[in-house]
C-alpha cells in the first residue's frame, strides 16, 4: 500500500514539474524571463570554457570544471525535454543533437579528446535558437540584426571548429603547429586568404583542408557583408505561393502578385 501511494505521488508530481518547467522556459512572466536570462548567461560561460579549453587542459582543475560543465548541460537538457510539450518534436531539432553530442564529449573528455573542438557548436545552436531571440533579442527578433548576429556566430563557430580540426590533425606532427595558438593563426591566415606561407599543411589532405577553409571563409565573409549591406527583407509567408521574404513596405507578393498584409508596429 505504501509503495502504491508513493508511486501515485510521483505520477502526480511529474505533471506539476513539467508545467512549472514549461512556464519557466516558455512563459512571459518576469520570473520566467529572469530564469531564461540566467540560463543564457550560463550558456555563454560554457561556451567561453569550450573556447578556452585547449589552453586549460594542462591544469589539474580542468577535469573538475569539465565535470561541472557536464552536470550543468545535462540538467539543462533534461529540463528542456520535460518543458517541451512533445518529446519527439524536441528530439527532431538539430540543436538538441548538437547539445547531446557536446554532453557526451564532456562525460568522456579523455576518450573523446580529439572531438572536443566540436563543443563550440553550442555557440551556433544558441544564436540560432528561438529560446535566445525570444528572451535576449526580443527587440531585434526578425530584424536585420538577427541575421547579422547569426552570421557572426556562424563565422566565429567555423573559426574555432576549423582551428580545432587543424590542431587535432596536425599538432606535434607538423613542425609549424606546436600548439593551439599556431593552429588558430594558420586558420585565420587561410580564412582571410592572406596566406603568409610561414605555416603550410603537408600532404594532399593538408592542401584540401586549406582549400576548404579558404572557400568557406570567402563564403562566410560575403554572407556577413550581405547581411550588413543588402536591403532587409521581412519574413512573412505568402498565403498563395509561399514566398517567405518581402520588402518591409510590400503590399503585393513579388512572385505571384497576391495581396499580403505584413504585420508591423507602425500606427
Amino acid at each position: 500500500m505504501a509503495d502504491q501511494m508513493l508511486e501515485e505521488g510521483r505520477r502526480r508530481r511529474l505533471p506539476r514539474i513539467r508545467a512549472r518547467l514549461h512556464e519557466l522556459y516558455h512563459g512571459n512572466s518576469r520570473r520566467s524571463v529572469r530564469f531564461r536570462l540566467q540560463v543564457i548567461a550560463l550558456d555563454f560561460l560554457l561556451i567561453g570554457f569550450f573556447i578556452a579549453a585547449p589552453f586549460l587542459r594542462e591544469y589539474p582543475a580542468y577535469l573538475v570544471i569539465d565535470s561541472i560543465a557536464a552536470l550543468i548541460l545535462a540538467a539543462d537538457l533534461a529540463a528542456r525535454a520535460l518543458a517541451h510539450s512533445s518529446l519527439k518534436d524536441w528530439l527532431r531539432r538539430p540543436s538538441v543533437w548538437i547539445d547531446i553530442f557536446v554532453l557526451v564529449t564532456l562525460l568522456f573528455p579523455l576518450w573523446l579528446f580529439n572531438l572536443a573542438f566540436l563543443r563550440v557548436l553550442r555557440l551556433w545552436s544558441l544564436f540560432h535558437s528561438d529560446f535566445f531571440w525570444e528572451t535576449v533579442g526580443r527587440r531585434y527578433d526578425d530584424t536585420r540584426w538577427e541575421d547579422v548576429a547569426k552570421t557572426v556566430a556562424t563565422l566565429v563557430t567555423f573559426v574555432f571548429v576549423a582551428t580545432g580540426f587543424v590542431y587535432a590533425s596536425f599538432a606535434r606532427e607538423h613542425p609549424g603547429i606546436q600548439g593551439y595558438l599556431d593552429a588558430l593563426y594558420f586558420t585565420m591566415t587561410a580564412l582571410t586568404t592572406t596566406g603568409f606561407g610561414d605555416i603550410t599543411l603537408p600532404g594532399a589532405w593538408g592542401k584540401l583542408l586549406t582549400i576548404i577553409i579558404m572557400v568557406s571563409g570567402i563564403t562566410l565573409f560575403v554572407r556577413l557583408a550581405q547581411a550588413l549591406i543588402r536591403p532587409y527583407k521581412v519574413r512573412f509567408t505568402c498565403p498563395t505561393c509561399g514566398l517567405m521574404r518581402h520588402d518591409h513596405d510590400a503590399v503585393h507578393c513579388k512572385a505571384c502578385g497576391e495581396l499580403i498584409n505584413i504585420p508591423n508596429d507602425e500606427a
